[in-house]
């Protein structure tokens, strides 16, 4: 353990990562590259179909093929480093790399909030709205919805990584985490941290209950909308049309109420770990396969795409 007596002398960190067992290195590098091979071919995937398939130039589609991307950079921005340690035992990380990995990790992952309230909003509306949906969800409108979401939530990662960076870590430099996260660094610090603690989760709520709402709104109006339906099939279609949606939101955003929106007091590192792994690596590989295998759309997509690679190659 390295002491450090000031900011100044900070030059790396030790990420003690989710388990010192040997005998468990090798198992967990392979179930974590299968995961995260799974989270890349998937996401991309979903990206290239969207893109190939006319069918699917659609605002539900332009939403989706975002969160594909925004799931392949903050995936991107923490399993790698997770797989090199449990290969190769190497679990230092510089000051400047940690840094770098919490600013793409909270930036993605507070867009990924924002592109879900977004979907809410768009599902809303064509449940709810469907004469209107065209002319609502425009093109202009849903590029300045991704667009503003991610300009904002670059402002607030900026933010939030230099206020953790601005403490002084004179304790240790061993971070209780498996990457650089906010809640494991500030255990380090040797600052008052409270004025600090206090403007971090306050825009960690209003980022959560902000987008909660609108999801919560969209989602509340969608059910009233499906009772007052007289089909039993179209409450059927219109209910399937959420339901993807739905379990991806409660997942995320279970695990993110659950890491960062209670008491520092009652918070254990250990369990804030296999959070953390279900917000950073299971939930960027689930979302491609909850929106894909159950959607019809997408299916069709994927055959014709299979098609005209199995025909160029037969020519070829």
């Amino acid at each position: 353990m390295t002491l450090m007596e000031n900011i100044s002398e900070v030059t790396e960190f030790i990420l003690v990562g989710l388990t010192d067992a040997l005998e468990l290195q090798v198992p967990l590098f392979l179930i974590f590259t299968l995961i995260y091979l799974i989270t890349l071919v998937g996401n991309l995937g979903m990206i290239m179909l969207i893109l190939l398939d006319s069918h699917l130039h659609t605002p539900m589609y332009f939403f989706l093929s975002n969160l594909s991307l925004v799931d392949c950079v903050y995936a991107s921005a923490v399993t790698p480093k997770v797989m090199v340690g449990f290969l190769t035992g190497d679990k230092i990380i510089s000051y400047n790399a940690c840094a770098a990995q919490m600013f793409f990790f909270v930036t993605f992952v507070t867009i990924e909030s924002f592109l879900l309230a977004s979907m809410a909003f768009d599902r809303h509306t064509a449940v709810c709205k469907p004469l209107h949906y065209t002319t609502t969800m425009t093109s202009t409108i849903c590029a300045l919805l991704v667009t503003s979401s991610h300009i904002c939530r670059l402002l607030q990662s900026s933010v939030i990584v230099d206020f953790t960076f601005h403490l002084s870590f004179c304790h240790s430099n061993v971070i209780n985490d498996f990457f650089c996260d906010i809640l494991p660094l500030m255990a380090l610090s040797c600052s008052d941290i409270y004025t600090k603690q206090i403007v971090l989760f306050t825009l960690a709520a209003c980022n959560v209950f902000f987008t909660l709402l609108v999801i919560l709104n969209s989602y509340l109006f969608i059910f009233i909308a499906i009772l007052r339906m007289h089909s039993a099939e179209a409450q059927k279609k219109a209910f399937s049309t959420c339901a993807s949606h739905l379990t991806t939101v409660s997942i995320f955003y279970g695990t993110i109420i659950f890491m960062y929106l209670q008491p520092t007091s009652s918070h254990s590192m250990d369990t804030g770990k296999m959070a953390s792994v279900f917000y950073t690596m299971i939930i960027p590989m689930l979302n491609p396969l909850v929106y894909s295998l159950r959607n019809k759309e997408v299916k069709s997509a994927f055959k014709k795409v299979a098609e005209k690679v199995k025909s160029s190659l037969s020519l070829a």
